[in-house]
């Protein structure tokens, strides 16, 4: 129901009916999963609804505590750091997705996670109990370790004995 093709303003019975039917659908993508504010933003524009209804609706909904950034931002971190991936990584996809900087730091630090370990394990899956015999293949490891979005002090754990 996107109205600016329109040029007759809508009435409050098709500003609601347009509500309702954000509402219905920013709903709909909250039961499958947390979506951060700005990646349901994007995805009800894909559905023709205009941003500035999209915006009240979804203000609505955090008001609820229906949509929360922040609590999205503790899922994704509980998902990634569950398939191996490092904060540095986790930091970079939630600014991504629109999280703001205070609500990821907040996730990172509440997370129960020892990033060290979680590098080795990581390290430990990818290529074996061993440690690397010489610096080439540890040069190797320590790419894809990064790449997975660990530090450098999360790299230099991982190698340790």
């Amino acid at each position: 129901m996107n109205d600016d093709a329109n040029d007759t303003p809508p009435t409050d019975e098709a500003v609601r009916a347009e509500r309702l039917a954000i509402r219905k659908r920013a709903m709909d993508l909250l039961a499958r999963r947390e979506h951060a504010y700005a990646e349901l933003v994007t995805k009800l524009k894909k559905r023709e609804h205009g941003v500035d209804q999209i915006e009240i609706v979804l203000d609505e909904l955090a008001g609820d505590g229906l949509q929360s950034d922040a609590r999205y931002a503790e899922a994704a971190v509980a998902s990634k750091a569950r398939r191996g991936i490092g904060p540095v990584r986790i930091r970079a996809e939630l600014r991504g997705a629109g999280v703001n900087d205070v609500e990821i730091e907040a996730a990172l630090a509440e997370a129960e996670v020892d990033w060290d370990e979680l590098a080795e394990a990581a390290r430990r899956k990818r290529f074996g109990d061993e440690l690397p015999p010489d610096f080439p293949t540890k040069a190797k490891q320590m790419r894809f370790l990064q790449r997975r979005g660990f530090d450098a002090d999360q790299l230099s754990g991982a190698f340790d004995d």
